[in-house]
């Protein structure tokens, strides 16, 4: 059977760890956002959750947001908000000098980003999630902005297996998952 979703092709480079995923309300984050997600985001938060993706010496390389505030912890992780934002003004700034790109940022959404500022983004023009490709905003590139035409786990993936043409972060020797209640002390959440 194909895996739909990536989650299981991304399991096999990053096992997730115990206690990690988070329970989502997905009513009220399509009601925040006026949209549903991909099915492969969702399975990503039910498997892995909020957190971020490095290696031992490294492990805040790539940082997975939650579409909304993961509760009132004075250290919470970012959501979906600023990171949007960001995108959106780098866009209005900076994308229209690329003449093989034209859309309008107000279907920019972000889901997460690097260490090195960079924004990993859907382009929601569709209004089939299922068709939502990455938009990619590499701060420090020679282009700001690329359509990577996958979902947010083949992304991820590829990544990790060092497969992106243009897009490359070091996950050697060995990358991992750290879920953000982990990672600030807290109990893993409940599952």
């Amino acid at each position: 059977m194909e895996d739909l979703t990536g989650i299981e092709a991304l399991r096999q480079l990053l096992p997730p760890p115990s206690g990690a995923g988070e329970k989502i309300d997905w009513q009220a984050a399509e009601a925040r956002w006026g949209t549903a997600f991909p099915r492969d985001y969702m399975a990503f938060m039910a498997v892995y959750g909020v957190g971020d993706l490095g290696t031992e010496e490294d492990p805040d390389q790539v940082g997975v947001l939650s579409p909304f505030p993961t509760g009132g912890y004075e250290f919470s992780p970012q959501d979906f908000e600023d990171e949007t934002g960001n995108a959106r003004l780098t866009w209005e700034e900076e994308g229209p000098d690329q003449d093989d790109l034209d859309l309008d940022p107000e279907h920019i959404l972000a889901w997460g980003g690097s260490d090195s500022a960079d924004i990993f983004c859907w382009l929601t023009s569709d209004p089939d999630p299922e068709n939502w490709p990455v938009l990619l905003f590499a701060r420090h590139g020679s282009v700001t902005c690329e359509v990577v035409p996958c979902g947010m786990a083949e992304f991820l993936r590829r990544l990790l297996a060092n497969e992106h043409a243009s897009y490359k972060i070091d996950f050697t020797p060995a990358p991992r998952f750290v879920h953000w209640r982990t990672k600030r002390g807290f109990p893993a959440p409940a599952q």
